[in-house]
């Protein structure tokens, strides 16, 4: 695999040099590179700002008077590595505590300053490796451009992230690994050097079956050995720990933290959290284990033998990740490899699966999918379900593949101009006639709406500065003659009926009903999907920004001026921090009301794109009722509802300056032929799009 890693470097250092002359291309390696400096920059910043009780978490047990790192007998604690009064310390091999008990006599301020700087080298170190060995051959622009973007994503992924605040070490046999697969050249060095990491994390050594069944026997012989040496060389050493690790915890199972933890991300964890145990849940492991085994390093070797080395590896460390009986977070980096794969025959569907790894391998679960209980199993298992994804499923393209180089394109309609010619149309965004990846879709809205929710909660909340504003607003109104809050909702709480019907709408179809829009402009138009929903996108992104720089009380919270919140009840002026929405939602961003927001897009949408003058109608009423629901809730004032349609107003100005008018579509028909004339024929009858490898 190394040899097939090496065939695919740049072409030369003439065609390198001539890449490099391009401007553009010098432009955008200078931006990734200060990208990842910046992002390394960041993470050793933050970690080295953490306090000692929270900042190497796992060295930390091991510290004595001081701060010196230094337990009798090395990494001993109360007589053995994994046995102590308050529970396990110790998570690796008796071989990795053997190689770390130097560390014991170090400083823990002097060791946390060498741990954060030698995780950077071994980030950028795996980075380099991983750009270095993508299946060939390789575009010579992606091969320059590569390495910076490889070092940024594994910066902020969510294994580094941990290793640089627990200080652990399962980086390491990642690196190990892949420089034995991919770029030393021996076979005796490379299996050395796997060797090693499977002395480290006992798991790897499912990749002695892949080296074999591709050729390189040698290196499968010398990784076994190492690993059988490695392991002696502890078991002399640390005859006490070795027996309690591997007969005892069996490799691993119940060190740190329980095994029904999130945290173990293998199938041993998985089957745990769903209540499974004893015999059964054993039986059941062992052979959803042999399976994964079986599929997962069958897939990696053909892979392996089709020239792409560096996918083989991360399927066969996903596999070991999986069936290992701890798969801890921390040692999940091989699913950030797997994104090496290519997936899908047309151009619109490449960026899913690369997508998809990174928004997994990046953001927490609860980021990706919401809080229900019926969704659970799913989001507690985010990352074995990626992993098994990658190592038995998905449908990775062989280099054989006609759509290897040459996916099916991507339908453009041709470019509008705009209606303003002082507003020129940017070059970069072009209106795609085909309907988006629905699973991409679903990722994005949802982590973009994930995204809006933790930033609205982070905008300022100041009472004092909210209230002022709510005195301004409510005194503009009263110059102005609109100041209707206070009598509708008094009208509304003397009439039950109208309060429930109000209190219900408010609270139900504030994403019922753009989700619905969404759907139905989806499967039936999605050229117009595209543009509804980029519009939405920026009016959502706009009003952010009236949250951070106006805080504003809505009625409800405002004292002294007798509204009523019928859809949460009385409250406490003193202390308006009340009720479930205050744990989830910042209470003083009103102003844009979003509620009013996004149902007068909603009714824009229908307004524009129904046919008949009766959905016409049904469409507008639904933002009419949503303002008298938010004014006779008293959760906004009228003015928060002119922002709210100024932010929407924006969104759809926005999409025309990006993208022209929403109606420009395919060019007119050549004289004697049809609509579909100017299209390629690859590509018609796909304007509805299809799912991956279609």
């Amino acid at each position: 695999m190394a040899d097939a890693a090496d065939h695919n470097a740049v072409n030369g250092p003439a065609a390198a040099a001539a890449l490099g002359a391009d401007p553009r291309l010098t432009a955008a390696r200078a931006v990734l590179w200060l990208l990842a400096a910046l992002l390394a920059v960041r993470q050793a910043a933050s970690a080295l700002r953490l306090p000692p009780g929270r900042r190497l978490t796992d060295p930390d047990t091991w510290i004595g008077e001081n701060g010196v790192l230094h337990v009798s007998g090395g990494l001993h604690v109360s007589g053995g590595l994994y046995e102590a009064v308050d529970g396990p310390r110790f998570t690796g091999t008796p071989f990795s505590g053997l190689v770390l008990s130097p560390l014991t006599s170090s400083a823990q301020q002097a060791l946390g300053v060498a741990w954060t700087f030698g995780t950077l080298l071994l980030v950028a170190a795996v980075g380099l490796v991983a750009a270095r060995s993508l299946p060939g051959p390789v575009p010579r622009r992606t091969a320059l451009l590569a390495a910076p973007v490889a070092i940024a994503l594994t910066m902020v992924s969510l294994p580094v992230r941990g290793t640089f605040t627990l200080g652990q070490t399962s980086i390491i046999p990642v690196l190990l690994v892949l420089s034995g697969c991919l770029r030393v050249p021996g076979e005796r060095t490379s299996g050395l050097l796997v060797g090693l990491g499977a002395a480290l994390q006992p798991a790897l050594l499912l990749f002695v079956p892949l080296l074999w069944s591709t050729g390189r026997r040698t290196a499968a012989r010398s990784t076994a050995v190492t690993f059988a040496a490695g392991s002696a060389l502890a078991w002399a050493a640390l005859p006490r720990d070795s027996w309690t690790y591997w007969v005892h915890h069996l490799a691993g199972t119940g060190l740190g933290d329980r095994a029904d933890s999130p945290a173990n991300q293998s199938l041993h964890g998985a089957l745990l959290r769903l209540g499974l145990s004893g015999p059964l849940e054993t039986g059941l492991l062992g052979l959803l284990a042999a399976a994964v085994c079986l599929l997962g390093l069958r897939r990696a070797v053909r892979y392996a033998h089709d020239g792409q080395p560096l996918l083989a590896v991360a399927l066969t460390g996903c596999v070991a990740v999986a069936v290992s009986p701890g798969g801890w977070q921390h040692q999940l980096l091989w699913v950030l490899l797997a994104a090496a794969g290519k997936v899908g025959t047309r151009a619109a569907d490449r960026a899913v699966w690369p997508v998809t790894v990174v928004l997994v391998m990046t953001l927490p679960s609860d980021v990706l999918l919401p809080n229900l209980a019926v969704l659970a199993p799913v989001r507690d298992n985010v990352l074995l379900l990626a992993a098994l994804a990658a190592a038995c499923a998905v449908p990775f393209l062989p280099r054989t593949s006609p759509h290897w180089h040459h996916p099916v394109p991507t339908a453009y309609a041709p470019p509008a101009p705009a209606r303003w010619s002082r507003i020129p149309l940017l070059p970069f965004w072009r209106r795609v006639l085909s309907r988006p990846n629905l699973l991409l879709e679903l990722l994005l809205i949802r982590v973009g709406y994930s995204l809006y929710s933790h930033i609205r909660a982070a905008a300022p909340d100041s009472r004092a500065l909210a209230e002022g504003h709510g005195r301004r607003i409510h005194s503009l109104e009263g110059r102005l003659g609109i100041d209707i809050e206070h009598a509708v909702n008094h009208a509304v709480v003397d009439q039950p009926l109208l309060r429930g019907f109000f209190d219900f709408y408010y609270t139900s179809f504030h994403f019922v009903v753009p989700l619905a829009v969404l759907a139905l402009l989806y499967r039936r138009s999605p050229g117009d999907y595209r543009w509804a929903r980029a519009s939405l996108g920026l009016a959502t992104v706009l009003a952010l920004a009236g949250f951070w720089l106006y805080p504003l009380a809505p009625p409800r919270l405002m004292p002294g001026l007798g509204f009523i919140d019928t859809v949460h009840g009385p409250q406490d002026l003193a202390d308006p921090q009340y009720g479930a929405m205050t744990a989830i939602s910042n209470q003083y961003a009103a102003m844009p009301s979003l509620h009013f927001g996004w149902a007068l897009w909603c009714g824009l949408v229908v307004f524009a794109l129904a046919r008949r003058p009766w959905q016409k109608a049904l469409g507008l009423v639904h933002p009419a009722v949503t303002l008298c629901a938010i004014v006779a809730t008293a959760n906004h004032w009228v003015l928060d509802a002119v922002g709210g349609a100024a932010v929407v107003a924006a969104g759809f100005g926005l999409v025309y300056v990006l993208s022209g008018p929403r109606g420009s579509g395919p060019a007119p028909a050549p004289p004697g032929g049809d609509l579909l004339a100017s299209v390629p024929p690859a590509l018609r009858g796909r304007r509805s799009g299809a799912s991956i490898g279609s």
